[in-house]
């Protein structure tokens, strides 16, 4: 069984590469020259070769025109021309041409981007020390720079004024324009602000204050601000603060990251990484507006944030959270039918309406919500100050241990349940094994997750656990709380309740499995059994072999596992740790695994038939985008194949082994080690050692697709020598020259007889062959996989329902 990960590690290239790519860049760029995309070496370099300017891949075939610092990890971009229209990786251009104008085309020869600066003067293209772009004349007088027109960067001696902003990307690796900006406001304050899709707000400084309050003055209008070498930051409204390593050495930038806060940042020579210096006091995760989108909830966590959706609401965008969380039911007007859900610890910011009141009842501020039908809840304090919010919209929304206030959403009656426990929520890093592998944010510091920082967050975490379990026991419900929780809130998809599934004693689980008697599974990370809990309920346990973890340790890394819930996923319901027995606890899935009754000899009985089939391909597909785009926001299964996909006794798919790499995390790896996936599945780039990314699931399931249109296992087609690196490809390669040779009915298993859905084939077959594409670039994201499969199904159920 292999485990989703969610982990960042940076891949350090040589200094001595670096070096040698600053050698090959140019000083200046002159009149009727230019910068080809194609050409690795066209790309300027400032005097000491601090900062580089030149082509920089955003995309597939996507390019932006871009200043980056030459020697940090993985070139840290603070400034580009064209982030909203990247070009094409052909044919494109940087010229400055003969008029004066510096000027980016498209391969088509359009102009995306220029400085529309026309002169006869002899001009040339230069790129200072400073990180500054610039267009000097003969007299040497500047006519254009970068520094006028910032992205989300400010660079020591680059000043920020009234008339620039400072405009954070999207999202980690996603360099278009973001919603959060940092600029001066008409009052001459500077401030950060979410600019969304629907609403613009102003979250920092805190709004609750006065200018005074927060140390500003709106006095001076000049509207100036900068950071300088030594890390000193000063504003004409007087705020100001000072770099934790305050002094002349270090680089530095100013940056205004994707999540909305502005960071100071100093480069560290040795690694070439970026340390925080500064953060803006007063500013978290979920004290950014507009996180979570509308109706959205962020969950607050140690230098992260979680987005969830309350109960009864489902996310608009598996791959944006700006676009917040939609309601499953339609409201009435008729208080009658209407009720609320109670979110304890939890508010949304702003839009209170003016049935606002302090002083009053609970119940009186329900009234005053049902008596409203522009009122989609409200909030009421819980520190004994009677203080009642109710709310026009649901935007802002944010949950912090401590706060007091519980937020109750107006809802239909009768139709959802509470949702109390959104305050455990949590964000963990996950890894598919000791390679390097990329998915998702770094830490704070910009740094690779340590060992420490990591251990210190298990101990925060079992401490939290301790504290819960000793108030329940206090209060005398702790009986009845383990008896009941698990069966309320198992469906709270991703989210981690704090027991929300079974802690099982080793007497326990030996007693289910009859001492371990009926193995029905056998895997690289140990047996399976059928067992039967007390509750008479049919289980599946892993004995777990190898694992070097504490309890405590293990405890907080199944819980990830146990937070996962979807019906394309096996679940888990609980666990065990009790020094060498370490047992997972997952749903009994009646049927087997795939392989079993996909791989059956011609004679046998028991044959999949092609709705089955294609119904399967369709579940594994939706569970793993679910894994890839819903839950946590980055997931990866890393051992997609045959054996761990589970059929339930409707042969409805389940998709099993998300979890267990991280469990064997300090074993040594090999080169094809069982924590790496399977022979046969494994994507390209893990033979070339690349960084990993979800397009490998997505090529183990291309396979997974071919086998299930042939009938053939991939294992059948693999080079007795495990050096061959195309050893994984030979399959696809057999279907390719069948197709090519004989037509597609030539690749279909024999023993379906021809019975089988043309349109539904080709549809397969096009999917599959774009899975296993060797560059992972053109491979579909498994959400588009899912949409490719079911698109005409879609189409006919609303054509039916037209025709109806």
């Amino acid at each position: 069984m292999g485990f989703p990960c969610l982990f960042v590690l940076l891949i350090l290239a040589p200094t001595v590469a670096w070096s040698q790519a600053w050698s090959q860049g140019i000083p200046r760029l002159t009149r009727g020259n230019s910068l080809a995309v194609e050409k690795e070496n066209d790309f300027l370099v400032s005097p000491n070769g601090t900062f580089s300017s030149g082509f920089y891949k955003v995309g597939t075939n996507a390019y932006c025109y871009s200043i980056w610092f030459t020697n940090s990890v993985n070139r840290t971009v603070v400034w580009m021309a064209n982030r909203d229209r990247p070009v094409n990786g052909k044919r494109s251009k940087l010229t400055l041409q003969r008029n004066g104008n510096l000027a980016l085309t498209d391969k088509d020869s359009s102009v995306v981007w220029s400085t529309n600066t026309f002169t006869d003067e002899g001009v040339q293209a230069q790129l200072l020390e400073t990180g500054n772009l610039v267009l000097v004349n003969e007299a040497n007088t500047t006519i254009w720079k970068s520094f006028d027109s910032p992205t989300d960067t400010l660079l020591p001696s680059q000043l920020l004024t009234k008339n620039t902003t400072l405009v954070s990307m999207r999202s980690p690796g996603t360099y278009l324009s973001g919603f959060y900006n940092l600029k001066f406001d008409d009052n001459n304050i500077l401030d950060l602000i979410f600019n969304g899709p629907l609403i613009s707000s102003i979250y920092w400084p805190n709004s609750a204050f006065t200018v005074f309050l927060n140390g500003r003055t709106p006095y001076n209008s000049s509207r100036r601000a900068y950071v300088n070498a030594s890390g000193l930051f000063r504003s004409s409204d007087t705020f100001k603060f000072n770099a934790s390593d305050y002094g002349v050495g270090p680089k530095r930038r100013l940056t205004l990251d994707y999540d909305g806060i502005l960071r100071l940042y100093s480069f560290d020579e040795p690694t070439r990484l970026w340390k925080i210096s500064w953060l803006p006091a007063g500013l978290d995760n979920c004290t950014v507006h507009g996180l979570c989108g509308p109706n959205g909830i962020c969950v607050n966590r140690p230098r992260q944030k979680t987005c969830i959706c309350p109960n009864g609401f489902r996310r608009n965008d598996p791959s944006d959270w700006i676009k917040g969380c939609s309601p499953l039911f339609n409201l009435s007007c008729d208080r009658n039918e209407l009720d609320f859900m109670e979110l304890p610890n939890t508010d949304y910011y702003g839009y209170d309406l003016v049935t606002y009141g302090i002083g009053i009842s609970l119940q009186e501020c329900r009234n005053r919500c049902l008596s409203d039908c522009k009122c989609k809840g409200f909030g009421y304090s819980t520190d004994g100050q009677g203080e009642c919010f109710p709310k026009g919209n649901l935007l802002n929304g944010h949950n912090m241990p401590g706060k007091y206030v519980s937020m109750h959403i107006k809802i239909p009656r009768g139709k959802i349940n509470s949702s109390a426990e959104l305050e455990m929520a949590r964000i963990n890093y996950l890894n598919c094994s000791a390679a390097a592998v990329v998915l998702g944010g770094d830490n704070a510091n910009g740094e690779k997750p340590t060992k420490n920082r990591y251990m210190k967050y298990l101990i925060s975490l079992a401490g939290s656990f301790a504290v819960i379990e000793t108030v329940f026991i206090s209060l005398g419900w702790w009986y009845v709380f383990r008896r009941h929780v698990h069966e309320e809130l198992a469906n709270l998809g991703c989210i981690v309740l704090a027991l929300g599934f079974k802690r099982f004693t080793y007497a326990e689980l030996k007693r289910a499995t009859r001492n371990f008697k009926q193995e029905v599974g056998k895997g690289g990370f140990g047996s399976v059994f059928r067992g039967v809990l007390d509750d008479e309920r049919v289980v599946a346990v892993k004995r777990l072999e190898g694992v070097l973890q504490g309890d405590a340790e293990f405890w907080a890394e199944v819980s990830i596992i146990g937070r996962i819930n979807h019906r394309n996923l096996v679940k888990l319901q609980g666990f065990c740790a009790e020094n060498e027995h370490k047992l997972l606890v997952y749903e009994y899935v009646e049927n087997g695994s795939l392989d079993k009754l996909l791989f059956n000899d011609p004679g046998t009985a028991s044959i999949l038939q092609w709705d089955q089939r294609y119904n399967i391909a369709v579940g594994t597909a939706k569970g793993l985008s679910y894994l890839h785009e819903e839950c946590l926001e980055w997931v990866l299964h890393c051992d997609v194949k045959p054996q761990n996909i589970l059929l339930d006794d409707q042969f409805e798919p389940k998709v099993a082994d998300f979890g267990l790499s991280k469990l064997f995390k300090e074993r040594h790896d090999t080169k094809f080690s069982r924590v790496r996936g399977t022979r046969g599945y494994l994507a390209p780039e893990w033979m070339m050692n690349l960084k990993i990314d979800a397009k490998a699931d997505v090529y183990s399931y291309g396979i997974v697709l071919l086998e299930l249109l042939t009938g053939k296992s991939a294992s059948d087609y693999l080079s007795a020598s495990v050096s061959d690196s195309s050893y994984c490809n030979h399959l696809v390669q057999w279907v390719a020259k069948q197709m090519e040779q004989e037509g597609l009915e030539k690749i279909i298993d024999p023993r379906l007889n021809d019975v089988y859905d043309r349109e539904k084939l080709d549809r397969m077959v096009k999917v599959a062959l774009l899975c296993v594409a060797e560059n992972r670039d053109t491979r579909p994201p498994m959400s588009k996989v899912v949409k490719l499969l079911t698109a005409h199904d879609h189409e006919s159920s609303q054509d039916e329902s037209i025709s109806d």
